[in-house]
C-alpha cells in the first residue's frame, strides 16, 4: 500500500487523516512539530478502526524524517488566519515553515507528489519547489477546487438546483483576486448566461456571488474567530490526491507551475490541469474573454508581488 504523509496535525490535517483512513488508499503518516500532537491524534483515530472494521497502518510523529519514501505528501502546516487578516499577512512566518519542510522533502522524499494547502498558497508552493528542488510537475497547490466548490454552492442556493448539476472553474491566485469564470459556468451543460437571459437569476446576484466566493475563506474566519476553514480544504486536497494515486486523470483547477502557458513563466497560479500518475500531466489553456483575461493578469500580478517577497526571504 502506498504511503501518504500529512505534514501538520491541525484541523485540516486531522480531517485529512480521518477521511483518508475511510478511503483506505494508502498507509498514513502524520507529522507535526508539536510533541505528542500527531501521535495522540493518530492513536485516537486508530482506536476507531475496530469499530468500523478498518485495517490500516497509521502513525504519528514529531520527527520529520518519518516522511521518508512517501508516495504523496500533503502540507497543511503553518499559522492560520485570524479575523481581519488576509492570506498575504501570513507570508513571513509560513515561508520559514515551508523552507524547513522543503529541505526535509529534498532529503527524505524527493520523488513524492506534493500538495500544498498552506497560505498564501501560490507563493508557498513556489517557495517549496525552489527549496526542495522537486520537479515542477510533482508539486501543486490546493486552491481552485475549493474556490470552485464555494462558487458552485452559492449558485446552487440561489438557483435552488443541486450542486451536482453545476460545473464551474475558478482560476488565478488563491486570494481576493481569484477569477470565477462565468463563461465556463453551466448547469447540466446549460450556460449560466441562459439563466440570466431567462430572468431565473439576476446579473447583480451573480456579481454578489462572485464577491462572496472571493471572500469565502474570510467569511468563515470571521465567524469562527480562532480558526479558518478545514472541512472543505481537506476534501479538495483529497480529490487531487486520489487523481494522482489512482491515475484518474481528472481535470482540476490547481495552482500549477507555468512555463509559458497563459503567457507566464516561473510562477504557480490556479489553472485547469490534468492530474494522473505522473503528477500534473498537462496544463489546459482556456480561451479567456477580454474581461477574464484582464482579471487573470491582475491576479497573477498579485501572486508575483508575494513571490518577490519570498525571493528576498530565500536569500
Amino acid at each position: 500500500m502506498k504511503k501518504i504523509s500529512l505534514i501538520g496535525a491541525g484541523n485540516i490535517g486531522t480531517i485529512l487523516a480521518y477521511n483518508l483512513s475511510r478511503k483506505q488508499i494508502g498507509q498514513i503518516t502524520m507529522v507535526d512539530i508539536v510533541e505528542g500532537l500527531a501521535e495522540g491524534k493518530c492513536l485516537d483515530l486508530a482506536q476507531s478502526f475496530p469499530v468500523e472494521n478498518l485495517n490500516l497502518k497509521i502513525e504519528g510523529s514529531s520527527d520529520i524524517s518519518k516522511i521518508q519514501n512517501s508516495s504523496a505528501i500533503i502540507i497543511t502546516a503553518g499559522i492560520a488566519r485570524k479575523p481581519g487578516m488576509s492570506r498575504d499577512d501570513l507570508i513571513e512566518t509560513n515561508f520559514a515553515i515551508m523552507k524547513d519542510i522543503g529541505e526535509a522533502i529534498k532529503q527524505y522524499s524527493p520523488n513524492a507528489f506534493v500538495i500544498c494547502v498552506t497560505n498564501p498558497l501560490d507563493a508557498m508552493v513556489w517557495s517549496l519547489k525552489n527549496v526542495s528542488g522537486i520537479k515542477h510537475n510533482m508539486i501543486t497547490g490546493m486552491a481552485g477546487i475549493l474556490d470552485s466548490a464555494r462558487f458552485r454552492f452559492f449558485l446552487s442556493q440561489e438557483l435552488r438546483i443541486s450542486v451536482e448539476s453545476i460545473q464551474t472553474m475558478v482560476l488565478g491566485g488563491h486570494g481576493d483576486s481569484m477569477v470565477p469564470l462565468l463563461d465556463y459556468t453551466s448547469v447540466s451543460g446549460i450556460p449560466l448566461n441562459n439563466f440570466i437571459d431567462e430572468n431565473k437569476i439576476e446579473r447583480q446576484t451573480i456579481d454578489n456571488i462572485v464577491k462572496r466566493t472571493r471572500a469565502g475563506g474570510g467569511e468563515i474566519v470571521a465567524l469562527m474567530k480562532n480558526s479558518s476553514a478545514f472541512y472543505s480544504p481537506a476534501c479538495s486536497a483529497i480529490e487531487m490526491l486520489e487523481s494522482f494515486l489512482l491515475d484518474q486523470r481528472k481535470i482540476l483547477p490547481c495552482s500549477a507551475f507555468l512555463n509559458g502557458e497563459y503567457g507566464y513563466n516561473d510562477i504557480f497560479v490556479g489553472v485547469p490541469v490534468i492530474i494522473g500518475k505522473n503528477g500534473v500531466e498537462e496544463i489546459i489553456e482556456l480561451n479567456l474573454s477580454k474581461e477574464s483575461k484582464k482579471q487573470f493578469d491582475d491576479s497573477v500580478n498579485s501572486v508575483n508581488d508575494l513571490v518577490k517577497k519570498c525571493k528576498k526571504l530565500l536569500v
